[in-house]
């Protein structure tokens, strides 16, 4: 049985108490450093001090991430030019499989062959996710104006 992506669980389990407390702190002072380079100090094998430089991008990534453990919620990394299976790509999109794959008939999601089997890339269905997202939201702020009118 495929676990949906958004369900795996954090390290072969969910976040406990401790680490939705240390990743919201962690977050906390990540955030007040932010703008100007955040300075990450930590100890290397040896115990000795060790300095880095987050840069904007990555700081603000592992905001994100921290924000979701904080949250108590699972996270599922997935590398832009990993290649997926089908089943994997509508885990991801919270979809079933045939469903998918009539997307993919229909071309809104280019795919590879491998064999007999679809691939997806995961930049691509990453795009048609937010182009889907991006309509749903149109659909709704004019569903919100309409309802607005009438009121």
């Amino acid at each position: 049985m495929t676990m949906p992506a958004c369900s795996k669980k954090f390290g072969g389990r969910l976040p406990s108490e401790g680490e939705k407390a240390a990743a919201n702190q962690l977050r906390r002072i990540l955030a007040a450093h932010a703008a100007d380079g955040a300075k990450l100090k930590v100890l290397d094998e040896g115990k000795n001090p060790l300095e880095i430089t987050l840069s904007p991008g990555l700081s603000s990534l592992l905001m994100d991430l921290l924000r979701h453990v904080g949250h108590g919620d699972a996270v599922t990394l997935v590398p832009v030019g990993k290649m997926l299976t089908t089943q994997q790509a509508a885990d991801i999109l919270n979809i079933s499989r045939p469903y998918l794959v009539s997307l993919i008939e229909k071309r809104e999601i280019p795919h590879e062959m491998t064999g007999r089997h679809r691939r997806i890339k995961a930049e691509d269905l990453f795009a048609y996710k937010e182009k889907r997202d991006a309509k749903r939201s149109e659909a709704l702020a004019a569903l919100a104006a309409s309802d607005a009118e009438h009121l």
